[in-house]
């Protein structure tokens, strides 16, 4: 467990640190660092793949066709959240970017409701409720809708909403949702380059060296949280999950001065309360159910 918490705590540390990744990259298009974030990610899960020596994921679609379409969904969703998030950073939201990531948990409540029917207790209600006051809030007071924060929140809600209804595991259908984006990817890349626009090829050493390690930071926090999530609690990674926007939120003021007071600190304020509420009433009723089940063993 020990190994777990760790691996949990170093993968949420990465993408909380991650802006400061892309802002070394703040002069080239989103879009072509999103394409080569996909395909070098690509390239390290493969190799991890072939080195695990386990069934390739090929033979979940020969046996269930079904989880085609699923995956293709997955895909889309997984580059709208990777693009904006990107874009975000590097236009100087990334105070804006954290918040999406904080209301993500909520969002995730939301969803199983909504499609998966779900059930809420009353405590559950009343964290969203308050969450919900916090967007309006935010809202109101600069008079713009925050839009970033709550389509990286939906984009990843329904990302993993989808990934729930497939049968991989997160490393495998990583790498068939970049094998997916593969054909596209590449074919904008070569054009790109092909019309000297590129930053590849026509970049710098430092340049390259940067998109080349886009894979990296990508897939290497993936690799383990997913360790973590083997040998950790579900309740005790849903804990640890706050630590990537928090950072993102410290990265965005302390480092980057981004703007963060008045009724900014006030809007988040609400929606931390949402999350401290939401956070304990999922801890009491996890002990609750441990306590039962054991008097009935």
């Amino acid at each position: 467990m020990n190994k777990g918490i760790v691996a949990g705590l170093s993968a949420f540390l990465l993408w909380g640190l991650l802006p400061i990744y892309w802002k070394y990259l703040i002069d080239i298009p989103s879009l072509e660092i999103l394409c080569h974030r996909i395909g070098w990610s690509f390239l390290i899960l493969l190799v991890v793949i072939l080195l695990r020596k386990k069934p390739f994921w090929l033979n979940t679609f020969q046996k269930d066709p079904r989880q085609i379409p699923i995956y293709l969904l997955s895909s889309a969703l997984i580059s709208v959240n990777w693009f904006v998030y990107i874009w975000a950073v590097n236009s100087g939201f990334i105070v804006e970017s954290s918040l999406g990531y904080f209301i993500n948990p909520l969002v995730n409540v939301l969803l199983g409701v909504i499609f998966l029917k779900e059930t809420l207790r009353r405590g559950q209600w009343f964290a969203v409720g308050i969450a919900v006051l916090g967007v309006l809030w935010l809202t109101l007071q600069y008079g713009k809708f925050p839009w970033i924060a709550l389509t990286l929140a939906f984009s990843f809600g329904l990302y993993g909403l989808t990934r729930k209804l497939g049968k991989l595991h997160s490393i495998d259908g990583l790498s068939v949702e970049t094998t997916v984006l593969l054909v596209p990817i590449s074919l904008f890349l070569i054009f790109h380059e092909l019309q000297g626009q590129g930053s590849f090829i026509q970049g710098t050493w430092n340049t390259r060296i940067l998109l080349l390690g886009s894979g990296v930071v990508t897939a290497v926090p993936l690799l383990l949280f997913a360790k973590a999530v083997k040998l950790v609690p579900l309740s005790t990674v849903g804990i640890m999950q706050y630590l990537a926007p928090t950072l993102q939120l410290m990265v965005g003021v302390l480092i980057y001065k981004e703007s963060f007071e008045g009724p900014r600190v006030q809007g988040f304020a609400i929606i931390w309360i949402a999350l401290i509420i939401y956070t304990l009433e999922s801890y009491l009723f996890y002990r609750k159910t441990m306590k039962m089940e054991a008097s009935h063993a």
